[in-house]
Formats: C-alpha cells, sequence, structure tokens
C-alpha cells in the first residue's frame, strides 16, 4: 500500500511487482494503513476525509471527517473495529467501523499533530505534536485517558515516532539529523537509559549538514529499526547496544518512507523528494523500492563476555 500527494492510494503485489488496484481522494493522501486481518485499507490527506477500502469488493467509504488535513492513521491492534486518526486540526479521533453515522466516537485535542503510533498490544498511543509535544493515552470505556505529557528530547521539529517492539518506549526523530530513544516509565532508573545520537549528517564544502529523518520503522522479529532520511540514506541501529548495524546504498533523493513486512524478510523504501530545500526542481526519483533483508544486517550483534 502506497499514499501519494497525486491524490492516490495504490496497492501491489511485491511477488509478482506489479500494480493491483488503486483508489483516489479529493487531495494529497497523507497516511495509511490496513485493517488487522488486512482486508480493509484507511486513509486520509488534505480531503480532511477518512476513507476505507474494502480489498475484495473494491468499495470505498467515507467514514469521517476533520477539520484540518488528516497526518496520521493507526489501527487499535486490540480492538480491529477501531481506527485512531490524528489531524492538523489540533484533534485525535477514535472511530468505530460498525458506527454509520460518520462520527467519532472520542476525540481528544493534542495541539497539531505531525506522528502517532501505538504499541504492539495497544495498551498505549503516542502523539508528537506541533511545539515538540509527546503525548501518551490510553484507552478506557471509549475515553482518552492521558498517560504523560513531555516535551521532545530533541530541540528541532519533530518528524517521526515509533514503539519499540517490547512495548517499553519510543523512537523519536527530528528535523536536524538526530535519533531519540526514550522509554515510557518515568521512574529516574528508567529515564537514565534514554539517550539521542547523530545520524544522517554529511559535510560540503568542510560545513556539516544536517538531514531530517523522516521515517522509523522497527524490524517486527529483533527489534532493531531503520531510519530514512533526507541525504537519501537508509540505516539499520541496534538500540540496546547503540551501534549501527548496516547502511544501505545511496538513493537518488530523500527516503520519505520505509516500512518492513510482516516476518521482516522485505524492507519496502519509498522515495521522494520532501520539499526540505523548499520548491525547486524536483528529481524524478519517486520509486518505492523492495529490498530483500538479510538476518546480518537487522539481527543485533551477540556480545561475548571474556570469562
Amino acid at each position: 500500500m502506497a499514499t501519494s500527494w497525486d491524490k492516490t492510494v495504490r496497492f501491489y503485489d511485491t511477488a509478482k511487482n506489479i500494480l493491483t488496484t488503486q483508489h483516489s481522494h479529493d487531495g494529497a493522501v497523507l497516511d495509511g494503513c490496513f485493517s488487522n486481518d488486512s482486508r480493509q485499507a484507511f486513509s486520509g490527506g488534505l480531503d480532511c476525509t477518512l476513507r476505507s477500502f474494502d480489498l475484495s469488493s473494491q468499495k470505498q467509504t467515507s467514514i469521517g471527517m476533520h477539520e484540518k488535513p488528516i497526518k496520521s492513521i493507526c489501527t487499535l491492534p486490540k480492538d480491529p473495529n477501531m481506527i485512531l486518526t490524528g489531524g492538523w486540526d489540533g484533534k485525535v479521533k477514535l472511530w468505530d467501523l460498525r458506527c454509520s453515522d460518520q462520527e467519532p466516537i472520542a476525540t481528544t485535542t493534542t495541539g497539531k499533530v505531525f506522528t502517532m503510533d501505538t504499541t504492539k498490544d495497544g495498551s498505549k498511543i503516542i502523539v508528537g505534536t506541533s511545539e515538540r509535544q509527546v503525548l501518551m493515552f490510553d484507552i478506557n470505556n471509549n475515553k482518552f485517558n492521558m498517560l504523560q505529557k513531555r516535551e521532545s528530547a530533541l530541540k528541532y521539529q519533530t518528524r517521526c515516532i515509533k514503539c519499540s517492539l517490547d512495548g517499553t518506549g519510543y523512537a523519536l526523530s527530528s528535523i536536524e539529523g538526530r535519533v531519540a530513544i526514550e522509554y515510557f516509565d518515568p521512574s529516574p532508573q528508567v529515564q537514565e537509559l534514554k539517550y539521542a545520537f547523530k545520524c544522517h549528517r554529511g559535510k560540503l564544502n568542510n560545513v556539516e549538514i544536517l538531514y531530517p529523518v523522516n521515517t522509523i520503522a522497527y524490524h517486527p522479529i529483533h527489534g532493531t529499526f531503520a531510519t530514512g532520511g533526507c541525504d537519501g540514506m537508509v540505516n539499520i541501529w541496534d538500540g540496546a547496544s547503540k551501534k549501527r548495524l548496516c547502511q544501505y546504498h545511496k538513493y537518488p533523493t530523500s527516503i520519505a518512507a520505509l516500512s518492513f513486512n510482516r516476518d521482516g524478510t522485505l524492507l519496502a523504501i519509498a522515495t521522494s523528494y520532501t520539499f526540505e530545500e523548499g520548491q525547486r526542481s524536483e528529481p524524478q526519483d519517486n520509486d518505492i523500492v523492495i529490498r530483500k533483508v538479510l538476518d546480518i544486517d537487522v539481527k543485533p550483534k551477540q556480545i561475548i563476555k571474556q570469562k
């Protein structure tokens, strides 16, 4: 599944390398995801409308709207009938697919939503907003319950947040070539484990260039994670050992999105100019690359203790 600024959502068979179907919005599509059973896809963007698309019947349905563009969409893992949306109207909404009135069953005010994710078990929702705010919620009785509110550990605008595989924390990236590893547990002994590191940086005429880190994807088996930046690079990191495991070759333009498949054997890499340098002549390398993933690329290096 690929969402695009050309107002289209496309579905591909990666094994056969073919486009299988597509549907359109009335504006650029900023995010999308599959239902828990992969029978439906959800998408939203500049037309402010959350839409579902049934992959078997090819039927498109409007679920509901935000007052401003929808930036992030997540399924709620513990309930297949629930969908979360975060918008530039400063709201996160919870939708029940069984309701036909196109109204959310719960809404909370957050600030302009830039990125959003849930833990694998769905027990926590984490939202990155404007003004570098990081908000954590759970949902009980169809109500948002604020768990924590933090300021980002990074000094500049948030680009992406992804929850770790074990659900203990998250990785957060920003526009100035940094990633922070944070933990949910607020106790001092756990907070001492958090850290941030530099990545996706380069030099031109001895001047350091800081590239936005647009996307983060956790490996579904090993818990390592990939980052993609406006330098056209994809890096794989072992957060536990604070080491980079590998770096793929440079792509012609920015890495806009990354996603592992369910068993972590493939990595989808979307390349597209992300306007980090403003309006200019755009590279024509708007591609989706499916890369085979080797264990050596993503498996943490075992630390052998000397006797």
